[in-house]
């Protein structure tokens, strides 16, 4: 590992501001970007970290923005030998390295995964902050911009291993975790599945498809969901929506995302799980031949998504990459 300052300073940088920027870099050896939403402000730090020789880190959720810099990017920093590793917050680590390891638990060749996402909260209740509120009101509005994006890399769909998973409709109720649920729309599933597809062609595993959900709760919040996101899905389509959509965001989320952000009594009686249903094959077992005959169930537990599991997951993925720079596979 290489040696670090012991004293602190702050170092201000603009991300409007070039020069700031690579003095920033030049001065660190890993940058962590939690300066969101990243389609607004995360390229300049990404550019002034591969020009500069700094290994960058964020918590971005947006996979518009995450797929892009894969996309403008990865050359630049292969041949700077610079890591860019996007999503190492809540999004996505708890996702990606829980279908890891659910796939090295089970005895045989896993298949299909799917999760549940389950966030539970004190009696005053829970809340986001603004900025996250942000990424999604943008990231919907300029959906149809990601389909578009994905055609440029040109990659040949993964291969179905075994029986092919039905899809789940836009709302349901669970009896996994026993209340109705919903997609979930955050960046886990590009981040498994851009994992799945390098260790299918680097390292000629058997992929695993993945689907996300999220725990909605009961009809209440069905009804209340279902007005709301009617709502929100109309704003987004226009400049004036979504202007009062991110002026007013504690209104038009129902208190869900505020510029404030949580209470720390909100924070520290918050807790999330996620949860994994996995099916394959045993041992011995042909997957091309029948119907999947074993499954496994399997759980990450954490404290508060946003302010506490997020910090804890950015930092040691920064400390794994000081230390663990050499078994990394080479590639940005």
């Amino acid at each position: 590992m290489p040696e670090l300052r012991t004293d602190v300073e702050i170092i201000v940088a603009d991300v409007s501001n070039e020069e700031s920027l690579a003095i920033m870099c030049q001065q660190g050896l890993v940058i962590l970007n939690c300066v969101g939403p990243y389609r607004f402000y995360g390229e300049p730090v990404v550019k002034a970290c591969i020009e500069n020789g700094a290994h960058y880190m964020d918590i971005c959720g947006e996979p518009q923005f995450l797929e892009r810099m894969q996309l403008e990017y990865h050359t630049k920093a292969l041949d700077r030998g610079v890591y860019v590793i996007g999503s190492c917050g809540f999004d996505s680590i708890p996702a990606d390295l829980g279908i890891l390891y659910t796939q090295r638990q089970f005895k045989g060749t896993l298949t299909a995964v799917e999760s549940f996402l389950k966030i539970s909260s004190g009696p005053e209740g829970l809340s986001g902050h603004d900025a996250t509120w942000q990424s999604a009101v943008y990231g919907f509005a300029d959906s149809g911009s990601l389909r578009q994006l994905r055609k440029k890399f040109g990659h040949k769909p993964l291969p179905v291993v075994g029986a092919k998973v039905k899809k789940r409709g836009f709302m349901f109720f669970s009896k996994e975790i026993e209340q109705y649920a919903i997609p979930f729309m955050g960046s886990d599933p590009s981040v498994v599945k851009r994992t799945q597809r390098f260790l299918y062609e680097e390292e000629q595993q058997s992929p695993v498809s993945y689907s996300a959900y999220v725990g909605i709760g009961g009809l209440f919040s069905v009804v209340k969901l279902f007005c709301g996101g009617l709502l929100f899905w109309f704003m987004v389509k226009f400049s004036l929506g979504r202007k009062l959509l991110t002026t007013f965001p504690s209104l038009f989320s129902f208190g869900l995302f505020t510029k404030s952000g949580p209470t720390m009594k909100q924070i520290e009686n918050t807790s999330f799980s996620l949860t994994f249903f996995g099916e394959g094959y045993s041992e011995g077992t042909d997957p091309t031949q029948g119907r999947p005959n074993a499954k496994i169930c399997t759980q990450v537990i954490g404290a508060e998504p946003g302010y506490v599991a997020t910090v804890s997951a950015m930092v040691q993925a920064a400390v794994t990459l000081l230390n663990e720079l050499h078994s990394l596979p080479r590639r940005s």
